[in-house]
């Protein structure tokens, strides 16, 4: 390398001119090379080496991320590393300094450095990783350290599976030979989670492309043929809101399927692929895996490529927070019972009385009175499979952005089609614009996108009424014209309080007469209204023998001391969602142009 450098130094004497600078020096391609194998799965330890080659002079860094592709809340991946011991090319050990609890350096190399470390993983889903002797499921923040200096750089993985256990591989990165696969960058590298298992694969092809399923599980083989057929429909449908599939980087799109005892139930959605595990076997739970498979697909649409600003780049050093969660979330959780609707595995009776759940949790929840939309999802790094210990009070501020997006979802395509409109049509415009173009929104965006399809005056009313401030769609006049009744049965009390075992299990709603009460979690309820409570007490029936606003005496016991407080009884705000028994033509149509197959 010296020789070819001081004959370049010579060329370039003699034939550069005196007001050119000479080359003094010949810049190296990084990259990144990683082998992992599984010798101690029975320990759920796999071994890893990594070497990043192609670094500068001085203090390099190698590190553990802190997040996750699809996860907004901090999970601090190094805590399941040790065993690390550090050489350069030539095998000289180098010393090490922990900065922070998640990050190596080292400062005497020769350019590379090679990282030997011992990973202990035992939580299948969507977030961590997991070994044992059923498979190696993968999640690469949870798996791999890197170099910061090298993400623009070449990844290289060369995986060893266990042949004994009939291991094969099932990943989005790109198949270099054998069982060595690559990716372009870091990017794309922690965003390719990879299952090495004796699973089973099933595919079909669409405009060209091919969708894949490799799913790990402990059933027929005949039962995953009955569930991919109800996955190409779902796929189908899906494909029909945008009017077609997106470009997958290497022709293929790969679920990652685990419905095994030993998994976490979990879906996250990739660029070209998504992890979907559970516990239920496809025996006994394939209507319910087949929620999370249409929920994460509709996100290689909404997320992956019609992609917020603010999550782009990932960050892997930090939590990640979006403020269009309600949309990239919600919107996806409207569709994923709505597109298995259209494809004909939930009856539309069925998907009707399924909303009431849902619908009485967003509005009927205190949390609007201190989080819009956009706020909520703002509360993402804290909820978003993020653990503390101190109490909390999200009870009361705040609602899952799932949930309250795909509640502003069903109104605005509620909405939309009293406008002979649809939601479906305004999805495929925000893909044309910024999916397909992979040019990454804003909430500014999506409303412009609104008003451009259906006009100012209706999108700045969405938007300024439902996103920016948390009032409540008229829903009874939206249901009406499909054919759905909401009622709320005013007549009956409420106490606005769960118990179990006498002991109220939650903090008391903001509102409620129990919270105004002065009533809290922890309380031990002992009489209401007179009648003694017990562990076997039915307050339903209590209940029924009081009115709404009617004032009832209730003792209880808080930290060994007995107390009286007077209670005024709400009345009941949950809301009843059916079909009317007589459908209008014109509801009729209504509700096939909205639940019907596209």
């Amino acid at each position: 390398m010296r020789s070819l450098i001081l004959l370049l130094s010579f060329l370039c004497l003699v034939n550069c001119k005196e007001d050119k600078n000479p080359v003094t020096e010949l810049t190296t391609t990084g990259s990144s090379s990683y082998t992992i194998s599984f010798e101690n799965a029975a320990h759920h330890e796999a071994e890893i080496t990594a070497t990043f080659k192609g670094l500068k002079s001085g203090e390099a860094e190698f590190r553990m991320s802190r997040s996750s592709p699809g996860r907004y809340a901090i999970h601090e991946f190094a805590k399941n590393v040790y065993n690390v011991k550090v050489t350069d090319s030539k095998g000289h050990v180098l010393e090490t300094t922990r900065p922070d609890p998640y990050s190596w350096t080292v400062n005497d190399h020769d350019g590379t450095i090679i990282v030997n470390y011992t990973l202990y993983a035992n939580h299948g889903d969507g977030t961590y990783a997991q070994v044992d002797e059923t498979h190696a499921h993968l999640n690469m923040p949870a798996t791999f350290m890197y170099a910061p200096s090298l993400e623009n750089d070449t990844f290289n993985i060369e995986f060893k599976p266990r042949e004994d256990l009939n291991w094969e591989i099932a990943t989005q990165l790109k198949l270099v030979e054998g069982n060595t696969y690559s990716a372009d960058n870091l990017q794309y590298f922690m965003d390719s989670p990879t299952e090495i298992s004796d699973h089973m694969l099933r595919s079909f092809e669409v405009d060209g492309q091919k969708i894949n399923f490799a799913l790990h599980h402990n059933g027929t083989a005949v039962e995953f043929d009955a569930y991919f057929e109800n996955v190409k429909k779902t796929i189908l449908q899906q494909k029909a809101v945008f009017g077609e599939l997106p470009s997958y980087d290497y022709g293929e799109y790969t679920f990652l399927g685990c419905y095994i005892p030993n998994a976490t139930g979990d879906g996250m959605e990739h660029r070209n692929s998504t992890i979907v595990t559970s516990t239920r076997s496809l025996a006994d739970g394939a209507d319910r895996n087949i929620g999370t498979v249409s929920h994460e697909f509709f996100h290689c649409w909404n997320v992956e490529r019609i992609r917020p600003q603010s999550l782009e780049p990932f960050n892997f050093e930090a939590a990640n927070m979006s403020g269009e969660l309600w949309f990239a979330e919600g919107f996806t959780s409207y569709y994923d019972d709505l597109t298995l609707t259209r494809a004909g595995l939930i009856a539309q009776e069925d998907y009707i009385k399924g909303l009431t759940g849902t619908f009485n949790y967003v509005w009927n929840s205190p949390g609007r009175q201190f989080f819009n939309p956009i706020e909520m999802s703002y509360q993402a790094p804290f909820v978003d499979a993020a653990r503390s210990v101190d109490d909390i009070n999200r009870g009361n501020t705040f609602i899952s952005y799932y949930s309250y997006g795909s509640m502003l979802g069903l109104a605005l395509d509620l909405s939309l089609r009293a406008e002979n409109l649809n939601l479906d049509d305004y999805m495929a415009l925000v893909w044309k614009t910024y999916g397909k173009t992979e040019t990454y929104y804003t909430i500014a965006d999506l409303q412009q996108t609104l008003k451009d399809y259906a006009g100012a005056d209706f999108g700045d009313a969405f938007f300024n009424n439902y996103i920016y401030k948390s009032d409540m769609p008229d829903f009874e006049s939206l249901f009406k014209t499909v054919g759905v009744q909401l009622q709320q049965n005013t007549d009956q009390p409420a106490f606005g309080l769960r118990l179990n075992n006498q002991v109220i299990t939650s903090n008391t709603m903001v509102g409620s007469g129990a919270y105004t009460a002065g009533l809290e979690k922890g309380d031990k309820l002992l009489k209401i209204d007179g009648v003694e409570i017990n562990e076997t007490s039915d307050l339903n029936k209590i209940l029924g023998t009081v009115k709404p606003n009617q004032t009832v005496d209730v003792v209880y016991e808080r930290f060994g001391k007995q107390r009286t407080v007077k209670l005024t009884l709400d009345a009941d705000t949950s809301y009843a969602i059916s079909s009317l028994d007589v459908l209008s033509e014109a509801a009729k149509a209504n509700r096939d142009a909205w639940l019907g197959a596209k």
